[in-house]
């Protein structure tokens, strides 16, 4: 398993966002994490990177407990994430901000930097040639010296994406990557994270987008008020009853006077 959830609950103040919730993600697989609004995803995703941590239990990532760690430290250890709101270097082009993801990875301090050596010098070479190969992945390159705020939504969005994995992730995270995008835009959104998983990369993705969600995801969990729901294929999620009257409502019997 790449990503342990052990009983993680997280409570703000008198209000329980998150009660022992438990799911396991296995390599390379693309797995949803699905619930209506304020089910607690997101709360999840804060606390697997650490922007918030657990009230209790554990989170346990290629075997190591990184609850509590930093949240630097978990991204050197192999996790990046996208926001559901963008969060670009408006006014650096496409290309610089790929860049920006891949300096948790450089090794030059602060010495190199001011003086220019060398070493300093080829690896940020090195670190634009991958900022380049990203932004071919993601299909923007021709774009590469835009400002980020001047790309479409569509097209931001996918900058995330390559800032995030200009970060060589293990395990990428994304947020509601399809919000606000067309039909066109979600298909080539599917291809991609298809390509990402090809590329042995695990994703764990939170999406309201169900017709994506359904055929992108190998497994599923579903949270509901801060518990977990259900969990299984997208076949089995489709057809669970609980999951289907916590998104649809339960249709009130009519009473015979």
């Amino acid at each position: 398993m790449v990503l342990e959830i052990k009983n993680v609950s997280k409570n703000f103040g008198g209000i329980h966002a998150l009660r022992n919730v438990s799911f396991s993600i296995k390599q390379g697989e693309i797995y949803g994490l699905i619930g209506p609004n304020g089910a607690g995803k997101t709360t999840m995703f804060n606390l697997i990177t650490n922007i918030f941590e657990p009230s209790s239990g554990e989170i346990v990532f290629n075997d190591e407990n990184i609850t509590g760690l930093k949240s630097h430290k978990i991204t050197e250890k192999g996790i990046c994430r996208t926001y559901q709101n963008i969060r670009l270097f408006s006014q650096m082009s496409a290309l610089k901000n790929v860049m920006v993801g891949g300096h948790s990875r450089s090794s030059s301090g602060v010495f190199s930097s001011v003086f220019r050596t060398k070493a300093q010098r080829k690896e940020e070479q090195e670190l634009e040639k991958n900022a380049e190969e990203l932004l071919k992945l993601v299909g923007l390159f021709e774009n590469k010296d835009l400002l980020a705020e001047n790309l479409a939504y569509g097209q931001q969005r996918r900058l995330e994406i390559a800032r995030a994995l200009a970060s060589k992730p293990k395990l990428l995270l994304l947020d509601e990557p399809a919000a606000g995008m067309n039909e066109k835009e979600t298909d080539s959104l599917y291809d991609l994270i298809k390509i990402i998983q090809s590329k042995g990369i695990t994703v764990l993705i939170i999406e309201h987008d169900m017709p994506l969600v359904m055929k992108l995801c190998d497994r599923i969990a579903v949270l509901n008020f801060g518990e977990k729901l259900a969990e299984g294929t997208p076949y089995e999620i489709q057809n669970n009853e609980a999951v289907i009257e916590a998104y649809l409502g339960k249709e009130e019997e009519e009473e015979i006077a």
